[in-house]
């Protein structure tokens, strides 16, 4: 998960929302990256959707078996969704978003989704406080720069 933070840090640099994301197979790191969607006017370039191709690139299959992929904040629906496709044995997040998550906070895509084709084990909140606030930071930096200035003409 240190790994992941470091991406999220650079996404953070970048002014892009914080998360990064590591895949690992057989204990090496076989793909990272931060979020880009500003970067890279993209708004599918999500930290996860990023390194599961960067991951399917090293292996040279879209299969993603026998990884595990670290992410900072838990994954939302169109990430869970190809994580699901991409069938790593398990996902790892730092903070969980009971708005939006789709890994337990909002809903589970998963673990216990029959009519998908794969599940992954979760585990969650590791190094969970340390993700939150960098999100946390963030946007109370983005909230900070979007009020006007005080003064008069």
């Amino acid at each position: 998960m240190g790994q992941a933070l470091r991406e999220a840090r650079k996404a953070y640099a970048a002014g892009e929302v914080p998360v990064g994301a590591v895949l690992v197979r057989e204990g090496r790191i076989i793909a990272r990256a931060w979020n880009q969607v500003e970067t890279l006017k993209d708004a599918t370039a999500h930290a996860e959707m990023l390194a599961l191709t960067a991951a399917q690139v090293s292996l040279g299959d879209w299969r993603l078996e026998k990884c595990t992929l670290y992410v900072t904040k838990e994954p939302c629906p169109m990430c869970a969704g190809a994580i699901v496709h991409c069938r790593p044995e398990r996902v790892v997040f730092g903070c969980a978003d009971p708005k939006g998550g789709a890994a337990g906070g909002w809903i589970n895509l998963l673990e216990s989704n029959p009519p998908l084709n794969h599940r992954c084990d979760i585990t969650s909140g590791v190094l969970g406080e340390e993700c939150l606030g960098l999100l946390q930071s963030f946007f109370r930096e983005a909230r900070g720069k979007k009020k006007p200035e005080l003064g008069g003409e």
